[in-house]
Parts: structure tokens; sequence; C-alpha cells
């Protein structure tokens, strides 16, 4: 059971880090944002038993911060 997890972790990292650079406009990174924030809050959320809370809470920080920050040049 302990290896799922981790196997589940493992792949929410690495979706995270291939698309960490998505987005020239602002929508393109809320859009990101919130879906790397809503995979992971659904992660963190399954921990303490309630997932749906955590999707929702971590896509609605993810997509707010990946509309406010700017690409680095």
């Amino acid at each position: 059971m302990r290896f799922r997890g981790l196997k589940v972790t493992a792949a929410i990292a690495g979706l995270g880090l291939l698309t960490a650079a998505c987005g020239e406009r602002p929508v393109d990174r809320a859009l990101t944002g919130g879906a790397i924030g809503a995979a992971s809050g659904a992660v963190v959320g399954s921990t303490v038993g309630s997932p749906v809370a955590g999707a929702v809470v971590g896509g609605a920080a993810g997509a707010t911060i990946g509309a406010v920050t700017a690409p680095e040049r």
C-alpha cells in the first residue's frame, strides 16, 4: 500500500515538472497551475480523507498563483 502511494506521488511530481514551464500568457499559466494544484491537492487531501476538497483548494491556489506570476525572460 505504501509503495502505491509513492508511485502516485512520483507520477504527479513528474507531471508537474513536465508542465512547470508551460505558458506564455496568464491564461495558460493559470490553467497549468490549476491542474498541477488540483492534482497535488487531491493527493494531499487523500491522506487526510478528503481528496475532493484538497483538489478544489489546490486547484484554486494553483490557478491564482499561475495567473499572477510572470514568466522569466
